[in-house]
């Protein structure tokens, strides 16, 4: 015989699961440099760094950031910011 004690809970409906993010990046001023810039289209080099790395953690912390009208790509393994 199981016996279950009643449990007490609520239920609330969320948009979207959040994500934790660390609260800044090394990557964050590049991003920054770009939206402030007026230029719609730059090309981005980091030394050492792979253009599809580059790319990955950028995205990341676009998406971390909710930043809106940014597209981050990679043609010919260079890596490219452009304003949507």
């Amino acid at each position: 015989m199981i016996v279950m004690s009643e449990v007490k809970f609520e239920l609330k409906v969320v948009k979207k699961k959040p994500r934790r993010y660390r609260t800044g990046s090394k990557y964050d001023p590049i991003l920054d440099a770009f939206m402030e810039g007026k230029d719609n289209l730059v090309e981005v080099s980091i030394e050492d760094k792979d253009a599809n790395y580059v790319r990955t953690q950028l995205n990341k912390r676009a998406e971390a950031r909710e930043l809106k009208g940014i597209k981050i790509s990679v043609v010919n393994n260079v890596c490219y910011l452009e304003k949507e």
